[in-house]
């Protein structure tokens, strides 16, 4: 939750977090940010990198 709070808003979980809390509240915000941040490592732990980062390639659209 620490790590959370630390994201700076020009993140894409930092930015989540914000928009959350300016609806919901600041811990509201803070817990659906902790689950994104989770989804992440998990994909990362189990792929081997993060494919939810990376941006989709021009071809591909």
């Amino acid at each position: 939750m620490e790590s959370i709070k630390r994201l700076g808003a020009h993140t894409r979980v930092g930015a989540l977090r914000d928009r959350v809390a300016a609806r919901r509240g600041g811990n509201i915000g803070a817990v659906a940010a902790a689950r994104l941040q989770v989804e992440y490592v998990f994909y990362a732990l189990r792929d081997g990198h993060v494919r939810a980062l990376q941006r989709p390639s021009r071809e591909a659209a």
